[in-house]
């Protein structure tokens, strides 16, 4: 179904309805594997508005299956419903100078809206794809530790099956079409420890754990690809005049390119096995990892790039420019299977508490969501 004035139209008539969808499902809490509130809200959402088959999977994806039945070659759109903020209360939300203020109002929650927008049109109007079947998810686990838990739910149980992939992350700027790759680390050191003056001279954890940071931080990255690595947070410790005996930090490391990848890893073992060497005890722990692409089909990805610009164009004025990232998109890709994100909003400020969205972006993006899911129609 090419986009025609009918959608565009429906898009502009529910445009508020879309506003305060936004601003009720934004304040709905939703931490990385606590996405239950949201999980719920969304598919009593879409229940409501006609969608028939709607449920809630074991790791938390709302899904709407439209004219799956057996088929062999469906289309997946999704975006995330977690948010990197641990909030369990809802989450502060301001409307003020043409934007909505609010942690995880872009990243991704705007996106979702977009998402629950089209399906509602699809489900009014009893739509069916054109060839195959169509999964509209919106998926948990994509953020931080999240570790892309429904991404990897939804390939696990439909992924032989699945011909291309689109999530809706992100803003209107860019696209993803090239998956980073990321292994993520829980790194525990513990030592005898003691009183600071009393037991002067034993070994404290903190010490080691800093030091260890500082190896780490020497490594000269590979040149294949981009390559990053980071300590994201670091405890330890019980008090002024004690001599810790544990101490822990978070670790990652990122690449484009899996054997860039697999030269950080060798490096991290290795500086971790030379301070077990000195007898402390480290304890190292995979909390994440995420694959790099793998045996894609490039002229289908083409092809995919191709109409996300082409829509791009329309609503936007502009075209996407596709790069490399972490998100949605790493499993499929993973498993040779054409993928791209894109997003349906303006703003800045993701991850942060300040972060926002345009508001007269939204029907841009509403459109535009709406233009690349309904060309399967």
């Amino acid at each position: 179904m090419e986009f025609s004035r009918e959608i565009g139209i429906f898009m502009e008539e529910h445009r508020q309805e879309a506003f305060d969808l936004l601003l009720e499902l934004a304040q709905i809490p939703a931490p990385s594997n606590h996405e239950e509130k949201r999980a719920e809200f969304c598919r009593n959402w879409l229940t409501a508005q006609g969608a028939e088959g709607v449920y809630i999977d074991d790791a938390l994806n709302v899904i709407y299956p439209v004219g799956c039945g057996e088929a062999d070659d469906l289309a997946v759109f999704m975006a995330h419903s977690d948010v990197v903020f641990p909030d369990r209360e809802p989450l502060p939300l301001k409307v003020e100078n043409g934007r909505i203020c609010c942690p995880g109002i872009g990243d991704d929650t705007a996106n979702v809206v977009a998402l629950l927008m089209t399906a509602k049109y699809i489900a009014r109007k009893g739509l069916r794809p054109g060839n195959g079947g169509m999964l509209l998810v919106v998926n948990s686990g994509e953020e931080g530790l999240g570790n892309l838990k429904g991404s990897r739910k939804i390939m696990a149980d439909f992924g032989s099956r699945i011909r291309e992939f689109v999530t809706l992350d992100g803003t209107a700027a860019a696209g993803v079409s090239r998956a980073v790759g990321s292994r993520r680390y829980r790194v525990e050191i513990d030592t005898e420890g003691g009183h600071s003056y009393g037991a002067f001279g034993n070994r404290n954890a903190i010490a080691y754990l800093a030091s260890l940071i500082d190896t780490l931080y020497t490594v000269k990255v590979p040149e294949l690809g981009k390559t990053t690595y980071n300590v994201g947070t670091i405890s330890g410790g019980t008090s002024v005049n004690t001599i810790a005996q544990h101490a822990e930090m978070l670790y990652e490391f990122r690449s484009d390119e899996q054997c860039s990848l697999d030269a950080m890893e060798k490096h991290f073992m290795a500086a971790v096995e030379f301070y077990r060497a000195k007898g402390i005890t480290v304890t190292v722990t995979l909390v994440g990892d995420r694959p790099c692409a793998d045996g894609v089909d490039r002229e289908k990805l083409g092809e995919m790039m191709a109409r996300a610009n082409a829509a791009s164009q329309r609503h936007y004025g502009h075209a996407m420019a596709f790069g490399s990232g972490s998100t949605d998109c790493n499993i499929p890709l993973s498993m040779g299977i054409p993928a791209i994100c894109v997003g349906c909003y303006r703003g800045a400020g993701a991850h942060t508490r300040e972060e926002y969205v345009e508001i007269d972006s939204l029907l841009p993006g509403l459109k535009f969501a709406s233009d690349l899911i309904l060309h399967h129609f």
